[in-house]
């Protein structure tokens, strides 16, 4: 097995969980809004306005997906279900002043029709961006049973026929200069992950076969691909990544190397012709997904801050930028307990680097 590229996964979480932090002042509620078709974003916010102004325009920060009714007073004026949400909620999303992108995350449990994606793209301005997740039908190796175990080997895994019917088509046609990186997030390999020589054969093939993007279609897209297995981030994986124009995804996680060992493997990749960060914060060190689940809802606030993996995050995206490249940064709500705020600290870190 070749050594990865960060050496011994760390033993512990990458960064000791804390309280809440009086310095985010909890929200006052707003008059809620009557119940009904339409939802209401937050009233405009003149100290998240000013904090927005001293960003780079390259920088599309954003949470992963935009349907939680805890959100209400962060993001919504109003207490809105799921549903309505994720059917409606994205227009309002888009007017917060830091919120410049979303990730499409249903994307990743089935095909999303061409209707949606041009749905998506007509509700929101011309700065914004998505993240598109492509199928499990792709990017799973496994059937999987009920509870989420490998069953048998999926035929269509790396399909390029597939990823291109399925996902390419439909995102690129759909959301057109407001779509941003195409993800395949491939999920936990288990024994195929033993053969790296055979898997990395197969990823070069499937991403060589893939259509190059249409610049005067889609100028901002870019491939690129997120592995769950760190014995697999290695420098011939970059390599291969760098010889086929297709991004690496740090994702800060379970299971994977803190981002701060990660950015080795951007500082790699874009060694002499820089390119786009794509960059997911997903899960607070130490916290598996179901855990920080039920701790963290609604996602209201804060509930264990991840100081070392927000200022890691910081630092490579302000390099990224200062590289005259764009930056996608995708919050998930189980990084620290509620994205949007995460979102400001963040974007606070970015500013002060910015300016700095």
């Amino acid at each position: 097995m070749t050594a990865d590229l960060f050496g011994d996964l760390p033993p512990g979480a990458a960064g000791a969980p804390s309280g809440p932090d009086p310095a985010i002042p909890s929200p006052v509620p707003p008059p809620r809004a009557a119940r009904g078709k339409a939802v209401l974003p937050m009233p405009p916010d003149p100290a998240l306005a000013a904090l927005a102004a001293r960003l780079p325009p390259g920088l599309h920060l954003g949470t992963s997906t935009w349907s939680y009714p805890g959100w209400d007073g962060l993001v919504y004026q109003g207490e809105y279900s799921e549903s309505l949400l994720s059917r409606k909620g994205l227009a309002a999303y888009s007017h917060h002043p830091l919120l410049r992108a979303a990730g499409v995350d249903r994307g990743f449990y089935a095909p999303i029709p061409l209707a949606d994606h041009l749905a998506y793209a007509a509700q929101v301005p011309e700065h914004f961006r998505f993240l598109v997740k492509a199928p499990a039908s792709v990017c799973d190796a496994w059937l999987r049973g009920p509870d989420g175990a490998g069953r048998l080997a999926n035929a269509a895994f790396l399909d390029s026929a597939s990823a291109i019917r399925d996902f390419i088509e439909p995102a690129t046609a759909g959301l057109g200069a407001k779509c941003g990186p195409l993800l395949f997030q491939l999920s936990p390999l288990a024994a195929m992950a033993d053969d790296a020589c055979a898997f990395l054969a197969r990823l070069d093939a499937f991403l060589s076969a893939l259509p190059p993007l249409d610049p005067s279609l889609t100028p901002h897209a870019c491939y690129a691909v997120e592995l769950r297995d760190a014995a697999l981030l290695t420098p011939r994986y970059i390599k291969l990544l760098r010889a086929r124009g297709v991004r690496f995804c740090l994702s800060a996680r379970d299971r994977l190397p803190p981002v701060a060992r990660q950015a080795a493997a951007q500082a790699l990749l874009d060694e002499g012709r820089p390119g786009p960060l794509v960059l997911r914060w997903m899960l607070h060190g130490g916290r598996p997904y179901e855990l920080a689940e039920s701790i963290y809802a609604p996602f209201d606030k804060l509930v264990e801050e991840d100081v070392p993996t927000r200022e890691a995050i910081a630092d490579v995206v302000v390099r990224t930028l200062r590289a005259g490249q764009p930056a996608y940064v995708i919050v998930s709500n189980k990084a620290e307990g509620s994205a949007p705020l995460s979102c400001i600290r963040l974007a606070e870190a970015i500013a002060a680097r910015w300016q700095g």
